[in-house]
């Protein structure tokens, strides 16, 4: 039996009141504020004292549903200044990975360290160092744009001068200036999808997890969401799902390929290109079952 096979104490968590987190009395709120539940943490922000610390390490980690391995005997470590590009065909566990190591999802098995702590144990020091842009970029739709960072900045337990001082900050860094005070839901898809980035960086964590940060982007926002993670990745954590391989290419140092709920690659993706173009190699790897010899 691999280590799938083992049983986990239940996550810890610590959820956000999604009624008491509406300003607005309206009626979409609970389902939003669920996705961010125990985001919103007091204190977040942290300093890097070592350059090159490792910050993520993921253990044996496996996800069941049913009968069926959605993520097994996944194990692999990040450090700072790695941009790691997540890539796998759709079904293959990248977001089920990436919603375990961030807490979002109980593993069945294996154990997420964060800067130390352990995602299980320790859940909320584990989640004040972490960015996460989950899939699809959930938000209050009726906010404006600075009503929501205000929002989140609150929940952070920002107040006064520096909760003013993040907002404008991230606002002028996933350039959002000019439609601050639209309303979500008046802001194309790249508009939504930079707010959503906006509230992910707000506390400045040191580690950023983005699910599909450009999924349904133009190119021209595509190109806008890269530069703003390549300009954010020098010092910090950055793991990023993709299907753009162009994008591994681009601002990646380093790429995991998995298939099937196992790594199958991982490696930089100048290496992985020595054996053919990377989307070459991807094909090879996630459509053949002798991944060993690809």
């Amino acid at each position: 039996m691999n280590a799938c096979g083992a049983g986990r104490v239940s996550l810890q968590s610590a959820p956000l009141n999604p009624d008491s987190g509406r300003r607005d009395g309206g009626t979409g709120g609970k389902k939003i504020a669920e996705r961010f539940a125990g985001w919103f943490v007091s204190n977040g922000s942290i300093i890097i004292g070592a350059v090159w610390k490792r910050m993520i390490s993921v253990k044996n980690l496996c996800k069941s549903f049913g009968g069926r391995h959605a993520v097994n005997d996944v194990s692999f470590e990040v450090k700072t200044g790695d941009v790691l590009g997540f890539l796998g065909p759709n079904g293959a566990g990248k977001t089920t990975t990436m919603r375990m190591i961030t807490g979002y999802l109980t593993p069945t098995a294996g154990s997420v360290s964060v800067n130390g702590f352990d995602v299980q144990e320790n859940p909320i020091e584990a989640r004040k160092r972490i960015g996460f842009l989950p899939e699809n970029a959930p938000s209050y739709a009726d906010m404006t744009v600075t009503a929501f960072l205000k929002f989140i900045a609150e929940m952070r337990g920002f107040g006064g001068e520096e909760r003013t001082k993040r907002i404008e900050a991230v606002i002028e860094k996933c350039l959002l200036n000019h439609v601050r005070y639209q309303t979500i839901e008046t802001l194309s898809k790249g508009y939504r999808q930079r707010v959503c980035l906006a509230q992910a960086i707000l506390h400045d964590p040191p580690i950023l997890i983005l699910d599909e940060p450009t999924d349904g982007l133009d190119p021209n926002q595509k190109h806008v969401v890269r530069q703003m993670i390549a300009g954010m990745a020098k010092d910090k954590v950055v793991i990023f799902s993709t299907h753009i391989l162009e994008e591994v290419e681009a601002i990646c140092n380093r790429t995991i390929i998995i298939s099937d709920g196992k790594i199958v690659a991982d490696s930089s993706p100048a290496e992985l290109m020595k054996k053919g173009s990377l989307d070459e190699v991807f094909r090879r790897l996630t459509t053949t079952a002798d991944v060993a010899a690809a």
